[in-house]
């Protein structure tokens, strides 16, 4: 049986961090779902930057070892098909207000669509990459997922599921949501 650190921030193996992200990811639907007010939107905040910043990671890192493996062609494109679906419903959710009566059923939606998507990359991708490289291997993945999350977009962008994209749109994009962030967060606090 594999365990699962509690901290992503601590593992030094690529899949153990990716599943505690996967865990946090959960956490943070169910705080969405049985919140209100400035906690709803300050969980769904920090559920928007996990979500872009962690597929940003997984679409420049995880996939392109995925596709070294048998079949992985196929597993990868599947999950990017996932990824551009949940990104185009969470980039609309990310521009409403928590309080919306839609808000919740979307946000519900979205939550079954990324659980389900994560499943499948843990059992699809990560199993399958955990068996393939060293524990030396997946340390270094760790490190270049972390190092691709620092620089990463903070909100979703659509049609940008691929290492390349993110490689060319990437940086500027995350330039122009981190700007927009802190001018949300000052705008919120004053």
């Amino acid at each position: 049986m594999r365990t699962t650190p509690a901290d992503a921030r601590t593992t030094e193996d690529v899949i153990d961090l990716l599943r505690a992200q996967h865990g946090r990811i959960r956490d943070l639907f169910d705080q969405v779902m049985n919140t209100e007010g400035e906690e709803r939107t300050a969980a769904f905040r920090e559920l928007v930057r996990l979500l872009a910043v962690h597929e940003t990671a997984e679409e420049e890192i995880v996939h392109p070892m995925a596709r070294r493996l048998p079949g992985g062609d196929g597993i990868v494109d599947d999950r990017l098909a996932e990824e551009r679906e949940a990104k185009e419903l969470l980039s609309e959710l990310d521009g409403m207000d928590t309080e919306d009566p839609r808000f919740l059923k979307s946000i519900d939606k979205l939550r079954v669509d990324v659980l389900t998507h994560a499943r499948a990359e843990e059992r699809y991708e990560f199993d399958r990459l955990k068996d393939q490289f060293s524990p030396a291997q997946l340390k270094g993945f760790a490190a270049a997922v972390r190092a691709a999350e620092a620089t990463a977009p903070t909100h979703p962008h659509p049609g940008t599921e691929s290492a390349t994209k993110n490689m060319l749109a990437g940086p500027m994009v995350a330039m122009v949501d981190r700007v927009r962030d802190m001018i949300r967060d000052a705008r919120d606090k004053g």
